[in-house]
């Protein structure tokens, strides 16, 4: 599974990047803004510092608009993904951009249904969105689970994209599910690494060794 960090904080991305923890990048006009910098400035540089795919979001509710601002952003670098919500404009858009050649992120999925509306219109990642439907009680690794089974079932080449990932536990159950990317925060990320048993054995380790008068 290809992990995406959902940020638009350069130090988070070129720290993950680095360990090669990043395969990349999603944005949207709320991260931007907590950056406080120019949406283009800020494009522009995660793009020279990851390799793959950066999503960065139309904000139009109209195809056309979001066509003409789909093509701009595209400009900035060749490896964005123009994110478009999961409307009937956003599919109109997702079909012209995708059939410019260009990568196109449909964002805001919420149902299977909804998700094989954006395969067919040339997606090249679907979004769903599992933690937000969890807070509806409604169980959003079930959604992952019944796209995987369309798209399996027709040969759909659209990625899915597992966003608004909570826990490390949601990383683990998408990996699980065959959720081709997950993206989240850098924190989620991070805590992937954290167990309390490895920290206490490490713990224990440290004060045995000291005990021996360990020295390396």
């Amino acid at each position: 599974m290809k992990f995406f960090v959902d940020t638009a904080e350069i130090d988070q991305i070129k720290e993950l990047n680095d360990l090669g923890m990043v395969d990349g990048v999603t944005t949207n006009p709320s991260l931007i803004a907590k950056s406080g910098r120019d949406i283009t400035e800020v494009t522009r540089e995660i793009c020279g510092i990851v390799s793959g795919p950066v999503s960065a979001e139309v904000v139009a509710l109209d195809a056309e608009t979001m066509i003409e601002q789909g093509r701009k952003l595209a400009s900035i670098a060749d490896n964005i993904a123009v994110k478009v919500p999961l409307t009937w404009d956003g599919l109109k858009a997702c079909k012209v951009l995708s059939g410019e050649g260009k990568m196109v992120n449909v964002t805001l999925c919420f149902t299977a249904n909804q998700a094989l509306l954006a395969a067919k219109a040339g997606a090249t990642f679907i979004s769903p969105f599992i933690g937000r439907l969890d807070d509806l009680n409604m169980d959003g690794l079930e959604l992952i689970e019944d796209i995987r089974t369309i798209y399996d079932n027709y040969g759909f080449e659209t990625q899915i994209l597992a966003a608004s990932i909570r826990s490390a536990n949601h990383m683990s159950e998408c990996a699980k599910i065959g959720a081709d990317v997950a993206t989240a925060p850098a924190s989620v990320i991070k805590a992937m690494a954290n167990h309390v048993l490895t920290d206490k054995g490490l713990d224990q380790f440290m004060k045995d060794a000291a005990k021996a008068g360990i020295k390396i």
